[in-house]
Parts: C-alpha cells; structure tokens; sequence
C-alpha cells in the first residue's frame, strides 16, 4: 500500500496512525492554505488536504468539489481572496460522491445559487447523502444536495467559452468523473485533468463489494487512463500530485511552470493500479479461507 492509499484508509476509518483533530479528520483536511493560479484561470481554492477547484469565464464560474461541510466557509473565503465572488459561480461539478468531497456541496450550492451537475453513478449517494455501500456509516454521511443535471460518460459542461470534458472513471464511486480541460500556457496549449482518483481506500473488493462491477470498473479505469493525455494532473486531495509542493516551486519564477507534469499522471496511475491488485488478491484469499 503507498503512502496516498494508506492516508486515504486511515482517515476513513479513523485509526490513530495520523494526529486528528477532535472532528477526527487529519488535520490539512480542515486546514487553511492561501488559494493560488494553476493556469489559464484555474485555481486552487481548497484546503491543505482536500482539493477544490475554481475555474473562471467571464460569463462566471465553475467550481469542482467542495470538502467537507467544514470547509465550504472557507472556500467561499478563498474565491474572494482572488477577487472573485461565490455568488458568480454558475456551475458546481464533483469528482466523487464522498462526504470529504461532496459535504460541502450543499452549502456551497445554497451560498452561490448554483446548479450541480454530477454523473449518474453518483446521483443517488449525492441526493440521499450516504457512502455507496457503507449506507450505515454515519460518519461517512454528508449532507444530502439535489443533482440539477444528469451527465454521462464523454459530456461536456461549457460556459462562458470553457469546455470541461467528463471523463467516467469509475472505482473509486460508481460515477467517479475526472474533468479535461484544455488551458494556455504562454504559447503553450495543455490538457489539464482534475482527476477523481483510483485508490481502494475503504472500499471492499469482495464479499460483499462496495457496489456490484466494482472490480471490473476499476480495472477499465486503469486501462482508460492510460490512454488520455495530461499534461497537468490535479486531483481531489493535493498530495497526489504534490501540487502545494509545485504551487512553492512557482514562486520562485522558475522558467517551466512547475504545474506541468506530464509523468505524474501515468506515475500515480501505475502506483493506484499496483495497490489495487494486491489489495483484491488479499480481499479474494480472505474471502476462501472463510468460506466453509
């Protein structure tokens, strides 16, 4: 298991590996960091440990993701701090339906009279606020948000002359979705993806799985991947593409955007793919050993 997988794991299931605040969430989920420009009107606009994106048109906003219930102050503090208002965002997209990156949703949508747009995997966990197959956890829950638009594998959202493409990329949720977007830097054209992610975390892969075809979605993820061009990878928690780490490294005026990596992608991919096998093979020789 690498390191992102087992953070991801130690905070769904509330283990001590990791200092917790009393919310018992690691402490850069609800931690304040400076907002900042990826590129091309891009921005970070979320917290030390859960990402959220703000992508601006002149005909208003789209923001991807919105943390926890706990963090959509601050991501409404953070869009103002680049002299933006929430109230200009038209469009809320989610990567994923789960609680550290949908609970905000909700709040989100009712500070900025937004629409939600979200994949059909997802809709049910968004609207009646559960973890797909962990309905009884309460601590995994959030607060439940109506879909306004239904989306499907290959659409796109545009505003204000932006495109953000759907991408389904289905395991890690039944509607995983990881947007594409086309950017400017300088005289450079780059494919940006905000990737929804493809680690195990809590989900089971067998007896029962998280959610019947679990298996088989994340392996057509991994296949699918492969074949997109990115050139600057972004996900839904920082660390996964050390993107604070890149954001010092911007403000030292280096000659290449240190945003643009277009290794990282395939790199994560290969570590999330490896973990996955090894996580399924455990979870299957569990499953005949306790079986009579």
């Amino acid at each position: 298991m690498t390191y992102v997988d087992g953070f991801l794991l130690v905070a769904f299931c509330a283990v001590v590996c990791l200092p917790v605040q009393a919310s018992g969430w690691p402490p850069p989920w609800l931690e304040a960091t400076e907002p900042f420009h990826v590129m091309d009107g891009i921005y970070y606009v979320g917290s030390a440990g859960l990402g959220v994106y703000l992508v601006t048109t002149p005909d208003g906003h789209i923001l991807i993701d919105g943390g926890l219930p706990e963090n959509a102050p601050q991501v409404a503090v953070s869009v103002a701090q680049l002299g933006f208002d929430l109230r200009d965002v038209r469009i809320l997209l989610n990567t994923h339906a789960h609680f550290d990156h949908s609970g905000g949703l909700a709040e989100l949508k009712r500070r900025s009279g937004a629409v939600l747009y979200a994949h059909a995997g997802d809709v049910s966990a968004l609207e009646g606020g559960f973890y797909l197959g962990s309905e009884a956890v309460e601590a995994w829950r959030a607060p439940p948000v109506a879909v306004d638009r239904v989306l499907e594998n290959g659409d796109i959202v545009e505003l204000g002359g932006r495109r953000l493409t759907l991408h389904h990329t289905p395991g890690h949720t039944r509607g995983c979705s990881s947007w594409g977007i086309t950017a400017r830097d300088g005289a450079a054209e780059r494919q940006v993806l905000v990737f929804c992610s493809a680690s195990v975390a809590a989900n089971r892969l067998a007896d029962p799985p998280q959610y019947p075809g679990i298996v088989d979605d994340y392996r057509a993820t991994f296949a699918r991947a492969r074949t997109l061009a990115v050139d600057v990878p972004l996900a839904p928690h920082p660390e996964f593409f050390g993107l604070l780490e890149k954001r010092d490294a911007a403000r030292g005026s280096p000659t290449a955007n240190p945003f643009v990596d277009p290794q990282g992608f395939t790199a994560l991919i290969d570590r999330f793919e490896a973990d996955f096998e090894r996580e399924l093979a455990a979870a299957r020789d569990q499953q005949r050993v306790s079986t009579p």
